[in-house]
């Protein structure tokens, strides 16, 4: 068994000496993934949770919680950062949120735990923000990406965790509020043109890998049209916000929705 870097001869924990190390560049990402029910996910998206904008507390927290690092894990330097990023990417075909964190310093050791605390904060912000909504919310998969500068040198974590996709047929979780969710069992969504329409635009996203808050950017439509469309909120897009889209994309309205002229 290897020497643990924290442990001196007779096993107790220290905190590493690191005067005589170099100071070198280093970076470190790390994410989490926040898994929702589909009403409280449609509230993050739309920007209707009852608490506020749930993806700019998040970022916030990350933000704040990297710079405290050293306070939170006990062996941690205190280090400088230079940069700290938080990016909520939402996937509406899993009804989940991926928080992506990036850590930048000049220093004698690495920002691996930082960027590590800012997805874990950030992850926990979002439950603590939809939990009204959704208590069974989960948080899994927080894990390093990849860091690189120091004598240990580069990582790159190995390729992402696969992750069943939804079926029609596939049973929802059970959740706290019953009556929302049989609502939703109810509402015309389930219609089969409806559904269809909705798996072809998913479809065309994925294809050209669009994502929704750059796309709707791009289109100069709110992103919530989107988000509402592929968690089923609405039934349909507005032929002009459909127009919109399409045109941002370089495409047809009917290349949306997988029709034929």
């Amino acid at each position: 068994m290897s020497k643990l870097a924290h442990l001196d001869e007779r096993g107790q924990a220290y905190m590493v000496d690191v005067t005589d190390k170099e100071t070198t560049a280093r970076e470190a990402s790390a994410e989490a993934f926040v898994i929702l029910s589909p009403e409280a996910f449609a509230l993050v998206a739309e920007g209707t949770a009852a608490k506020g904008d749930v993806l700019a507390a998040a970022r916030i927290a990350g933000i704040m919680a990297a710079k405290k690092t050293s306070e939170l894990i006990p062996l941690c330097h205190p280090l400088p950062l230079s940069k700290l990023a938080v990016d909520c990417e939402l996937l509406p075909e899993r009804n989940t949120i991926r928080v992506v964190t990036t850590a930048r310093t000049a220093a004698q050791t690495g920002v691996e735990m930082e960027a590590l605390t800012a997805a874990s904060i950030a992850a926990l912000t979002i439950y603590d923000m939809v939990k009204s909504a959704d208590k069974s919310a989960q948080i899994e998969t927080i894990r390093l990406l990849s860091k690189s500068g120091g004598k240990s040198g580069n990582y790159r974590a190995p390729h992402a965790v696969k992750r069943e996709q939804p079926t029609p047929e596939a049973k929802p979780r059970s959740r706290a509020r019953p009556s929302v969710l049989a609502h939703e069992a109810a509402a015309p969504t389930r219609v089969a043109g409806v559904s269809a329409d909705r798996d072809a635009f998913r479809n065309f996203m994925v294809s050209r890998a669009l994502r929704a808050t750059e796309w709707a950017k791009q289109a100069g439509v709110p992103p919530s049209q989107i988000y509402a469309f592929l968690t089923g909120r609405v039934r349909s897009l507005s032929p002009e916000v459909a127009e919109r889209l399409a045109k941002a994309a370089h495409a047809r309205v009917e290349d949306l929705f997988a029709r034929r002229q």
